[in-house]
């Protein structure tokens, strides 16, 4: 009955890119992995490993010559990451931060099939990832969800005691929530960001916009979270 529910709960909760805005290439010369669709930049890495169900996750890494945090970006629904390359890179050099961002299971190129439970183990490979290729401290990681990202943010940022700071941009309750007002959660509800809230104990910015925000004035607000936090 279970796996009925969670099968039926990713059909309506998960959107993938059909087709995905980008291709993997590899360069002859070098063996790095490109996004076809980008110029290879010598601060930009494009990655791919796996998981712990064995779902190959690719993921772009910016790196930022005088950053001192590490921003682990979930994106939204509908979206993968050649369509938020552009604003990874401008995220990076105004908040002078290295920024991760990757592919959910069945997203983009990653391979598998999206589900509440293999977000989970994407957003665990990838903060893994981090911290055994990068070097990455978990005081110094910043976690940034975006809508359906702030169920795998939340999820390890609860299990995480010392990290830096969370980010939940247009965070959702839970699954079931978005349609419906219920009052409690039920077992077959997905992603109930609203029982994992009160587990995280370092700072957390709320980003909740009714009306378009422009880049510099989105910019603007994660930036000023980053002073009030002291990164």
């Amino acid at each position: 009955m279970g796996g009925v529910t969670s099968s039926m709960a990713a059909k309506l909760a998960f959107f993938p890119p059909n087709p995905p805005s980008y291709k993997l290439v590899k360069e002859e010369a070098t063996e790095l992995l490109l996004m076809d669709a980008f110029p290879h930049r010598e601060n930009v890495e494009v990655l791919k490993f796996p998981n712990r169900r064995g779902t190959e996750i690719v993921a772009v890494y910016v790196r930022h010559p005088m950053a001192k945090s590490t921003i682990l970006y979930s994106h939204g629904n509908a979206a993968d990451i050649g369509q938020m390359y552009e604003l990874f890179v401008e995220l990076s050099i105004h908040l002078r931060v290295n920024l991760m961002g990757y592919d959910y299971s069945g997203y983009g190129q990653s391979s598998g099939k999206p589900s509440e439970h293999n977000t989970y183990a994407d957003i665990e490979a990838v903060y893994k990832y981090l911290e055994e290729n990068y070097g990455a401290k978990q005081e110094d990681i910043i976690l940034y969800g975006q809508s359906v990202g702030s169920g795998p943010t939340l999820d390890l940022a609860a299990r995480l005691p010392r990290l830096r700071a969370v980010v939940l941009h247009s965070p959702i309750l839970s699954g079931l929530r978005v349609m419906y007002p219920v009052k409690r959660s039920y077992w077959f509800d997905i992603y109930k960001n609203i029982d994992k809230v009160p587990l995280v104990k370092c700072p957390v910015l709320v980003i909740h916009v009714s009306i378009p925000l422009c880049c510099a004035g989105f910019t603007t607000i994660i930036l000023s979270f980053v002073v009030v936090v002291n990164l």
